[in-house]
């Protein structure tokens, strides 16, 4: 089938491999999801501290599961399919052989190891980049790449590697028997040309930083072109009819805000996923930090400005496991997701959570800050689970906006919308203090799966099934729910944010390096 040529067909097989679940969707031309199946997974295990991996065939056989249980559920549906695309969580790496096999675990964008990075950067750069002081943010790059971690340390399966692949170049594979990947998925320790995201010319410095063999390394395609077709044994697999066209899209996050609706630089997109994010589509390259370059979009041409906060509403599922244990049993008798009661415990809470505030570096050990660490000032007698709770929620936001406002300097663009896509977007709560946070009406999308619906938006694309992405954008999403921001809210989180929050970090972060060189946590 040739890229754009109009099919008979109107429903979408969306693939969307996340952190927590591997989900299998059917989407309509009007951004429907007709159908959905969702697996949960566990995220890693873990051998060593810090190390984050994953069975690949564990992932294979999870996203054979849902998507033979989807074909099932949907019966004579499954004659209206126009083709299968696919989106997944970005950075996690897979070394196979030449029949796609695993060699080793993949390894999860999570993990925490490092490379020795001495020798890597080249002699040359060195005086330059120290000058520049940007020496540590290079090493710290080349020192998280996992393939100088597997080659260092595990050389006997680089030398067997036929291809290393990213968890989509894996499952494109498994899909249609090709080594091939999106554009749109290049994210990671990978030898690319940030500014197209195609592997990087001959000569630039990324092959000694990431030294990976070319001949390793997929084809690539841009989103919304074809990858390739289900083969007969993946159609065995997992029940969708063989030969169906595998579209290109892109990261789970990108195709996260293309399903948001987010097209141009004047939207802001909050993601309240694993990985907390504001983002901005733009066809301009801008770097938010220096060497750090923004993310393919899963619109051709284009980029996202990510601020992220990494560990992000994983903190909710923190607080759940820590301090949420009546919640939990509650929600389980009544068949209730958990954060639903923790919105009724908060609700009461007035804004500013009676100063408890709250900076969410729950990661320890990242790449811009190796000292940063997480903190909550303004403890009193009156606060409980309730206010650390509701703390929480507004501290993520206050890192959100802080993100929005960065981006806005750096792209010299107001942002005059706000959408709020992921998991957390559920919350009511999440979404008032969001709007009071920012002082704009956050929006939230028709659907909750907006990273299924965003790789859908590709491939209606690219199928033909709408003439491009803004006819596509404009057919295929909507806003469900508004909410407004209450003023005397707005003014009294803009003097926390301003006169409290921004200025915590810089004043303990002395105490945070002493702490470090102290207890040893974490190494660097």
């Amino acid at each position: 089938m040739k890229e754009g040529k109009k099919t008979t067909g109107e429903l979408i097989l969306s693939i969307d491999a996340g952190t927590q679940s591997i989900r299998a969707a059917l989407v309509d031309a009007k951004g429907n999801v007709v159908r959905i199946v969702k697996n949960q997974i566990q995220p890693y295990f873990s051998e060593h501290p810090g190390w984050a991996e994953q069975d690949p065939e564990y992932y294979w056989k999870t996203l054979c599961t849902a998507c033979r249980e989807l074909m099932r559920q949907a019966g004579r549906m499954a004659e209206r399919l126009a083709g299968v695309t696919l989106t997944t969580q970005r950075a996690t790496v897979i070394n196979v052989d030449a029949g796609g096999r695993p060699l080793r675990p993949a390894i999860v964008w999570l993990d925490q190891r490092k490379a020795d990075a001495a020798g890597l950067v080249p002699a040359a750069l060195t005086p330059v980049l120290k000058v520049l002081k940007l020496l540590r943010t290079v090493e710290n790059v080349a020192g998280n790449c996992e393939s100088n971690w597997i080659r260092q340390h595990q050389p006997e399966i680089w030398e067997k590697t036929h291809k290393y692949l990213l968890l989509s170049g894996f499952f494109t594979h498994r899909l249609t028997g090709e080594f091939v990947d999106s554009v749109g998925n290049n994210v990671g320790y990978l030898p690319i040309n940030n500014k197209t995201y195609r592997w990087a010319g001959k000569y630039d410095f990324k092959w000694r930083l990431f030294p990976i063999e070319r001949e390793k390394l997929p084809a690539l395609v841009r989103p919304s072109e074809m990858l390739g077709k289900i083969t007969a044994r993946a159609s065995k697999e997992t029940g969708i009819p063989e030969g169906l066209p595998v579209v290109a899209a892109g990261t789970d996050k990108g195709c996260e805000i293309l399903g948001a609706g987010c097209l141009g630089p004047d939207v802001g997109c909050l993601s309240f996923g694993t990985t907390a994010t504001f983002n901005t589509t733009t066809d301009t390259y801008v770097e938010l930090l220096p060497m750090i370059p923004p993310y393919p979009a899963s619109v051709p041409d284009t980029y996202y400005t990510e601020a992220m906060v990494y560990r992000g509403f994983w903190m909710v599922s923190w607080f759940r496991e820590e301090f949420g244990l009546l919640e939990k049993e509650i929600a389980k008798k009544k068949k209730l997701v958990p954060e639903k009661l923790f919105d009724a415990l908060i609700e009461k809470i007035p804004a500013g959570s009676m100063g408890l505030v709250l900076q969410p570096y729950w990661t320890p050990g990242n790449d811009i800050d190796p000292y940063a660490k997480g903190s909550i000032i303004g403890f009193g007698d009156v606060h409980n689970r309730a206010y650390l709770y509701r703390a929480i929620l507004e501290g993520l936001v206050y890192a959100l906006r802080q993100g929005a406002e960065l981006t806005r300097r750096r792209t010299k663009t107001s942002i005059k919308r706000l959408m709020v896509s992921g998991g957390g977007s559920q919350s009511d709560m999440a979404m008032r203090i969001t709007a009071d946070v920012f002082g704009m009406t956050a929006e939230r999308p028709h659907t909750f799966e907006t990273s299924a619906l965003g790789a859908a938006i590709a491939a209606a694309v690219g199928l033909g099934i709408h003439s491009d992405y803004p006819a596509a954008v404009s057919a295929m999403t909507r806003t469900r729910d508004a909410f407004d921001p209450v003023p005397e809210n707005h003014r009294l989180y803009d003097d926390l944010y301003r006169d409290v929050y921004l200025g915590m970090y810089g004043r303990l972060k002395p105490l945070f390096k002493r702490i470090r060189e102290i207890t040893g946590y974490p190494e660097s």
